[in-house]
């Protein structure tokens, strides 16, 4: 029991550093903010839910709702600080119409997770409920973001060309919910097991995309750059990694 606690513990830490890597990918984008002066067409709301996503995740980490998921907590709460650092970026380069955006957008996500944490401290008693309920909620927010991905990958199948989909962060993606899926298997919790499936099978099938179109992909053509955002829902935080997002 002891050996497998050891390796859940090991698994967990390469699970926080590859989730750290994918945290920190869209820092070019922000260097290009900064250097512009300018936020452009690049769009805050992926980091303001990226934001919420991790501030459940770590609060589902914690011993008073799910004991001994310190590594949960240790890169969720990691996220929650960068995205933090991302949002005030783009809240310094942003025109006015826009601050008020993500004053609002924060204001009400801060106001949802008060709520949440009220009821599940207030009403729900036991560790077992409290994680049922935080858990639920965290997977729901996980399968919203996973439209993200599939946005892309639609792309992908119709332009038949891999070039705004980066092979490194679809690796990173597949590693990512594979480390993650064995931490939840070897002490056993659905929680962590389920989003992580489906970031696994993401993370996959955007491999299969890549090796699929890689040969039509035309590399030496300087199109425009979709406008979609482009989004690959990792795993454990459901990291929304932006290599580069327009709106």
């Amino acid at each position: 029991m002891a050996n497998v606690e050891a390796i859940r513990i090991l698994i967990g830490v390469i699970g926080n550093v590859i989730s750290f890597f994918l945290f920190t990918s869209p820092v070019p984008t922000f260097v290009k903010i900064i250097k512009q002066k300018s936020v452009g067409e690049f769009k805050s709301d992926p980091y303001i839910a990226t934001l919420l996503n991790c501030a459940m995740w770590s609060f589902y980490g914690m011993p008073i709702v799910h004991p001994d998921s310190l590594l949960v907590i240790t890169i969720n709460g990691t996220g929650f600080f960068i995205e933090l650092v991302y949002i005030a970026i783009f809240f310094t380069y942003s025109s006015g119409k826009n601050r008020r955006n993500i004053i609002i957008a924060l204001l009400v996500e801060a106001t949802l997770f008060a709520i949440v944490v009220f009821i599940t401290l207030h009403f729900f008693h036991s560790t077992k409920d409290r994680s049922m309920i935080i858990g639920l909620l965290s997977i729901v927010f996980n399968i919203i973001m996973y439209a993200s991905p599939l946005t892309v990958m639609k792309m992908v199948i119709k332009t038949q060309s891999v070039k705004y989909m980066p092979i490194a962060l679809s690796l990173a993606n597949f590693c990512n919910g594979i480390v993650w899926l064995i931490y939840a298997l070897l002490k056993f919790d659905p929680y962590i097991l389920i989003p992580n499936g489906l970031g696994t099978i993401s993370g996959l099938v955007q491999l299969t995309l890549y090796g699929t179109y890689y040969q039509t992909t035309k590399w030496d053509e300087d199109d425009e750059k979709p406008k979609s955002d482009v989004q690959l829902s990792i795993g454990m935080a459901i990291l929304t990694v932006r290599p580069d997002n327009r709106g």
